[in-house]
């Protein structure tokens, strides 16, 4: 397979494949590449805020409803979290049944006398790992 980078400001940025077959090269690329292009609409009193899931600390249900902690504010966000679950890439991870982290966002862990996983996140926020997620968050970060 060859590859060819184009550099031209006057184009729409675009990725064509010529392939034989459908690979898991091509799939990995296909999924990269959807991956770009997702963006969550957060709402904060009289503001709509495109955010970008680089942003985004994590997602967490508070009180029935959806709610996005970035660095610097909150937002709260119209679709479930299970949706944003199946809109996410590798960088995010469910720590329990209401929050969805994001691995890059994650300031340090902090583990309790009975045993329990607490998240900091860069921007202060703490949530704890569930035990029935805490095998595979240790897991995801190399810890087993």
């Amino acid at each position: 397979m060859d590859f060819k980078l184009i550099l031209d400001k006057n184009h729409k940025e675009e990725v064509v494949v010529y392939s034989h077959e459908i690979t898991d090269t091509v799939k990995e690329i296909e999924r990269i590449v959807n991956k770009v292009k997702i963006d969550v609409i957060g709402y904060k009193d009289n503001e709509i805020v495109k955010l970008a899931l680089s942003e985004v600390c994590c997602f967490t249900v508070e009180n029935n409803k959806l709610i996005a902690y970035t660095l610097k504010d909150r937002y709260q966000i119209k679709d479930r979290l299970y949706k944003i679950e199946t809109q996410v890439d590798n960088g995010f991870i469910k720590v329990n049944q209401s929050t969805l982290a994001n691995l890059n966002m994650i300031d340090k862990f902090e583990a309790s006398v009975g045993g329990a996983l607490m998240i900091a996140f860069k921007n202060g926020y703490k949530d704890y790992v569930s035990r029935r997620r805490l095998k595979a968050v240790k897991e995801r970060l190399g810890l087993i």
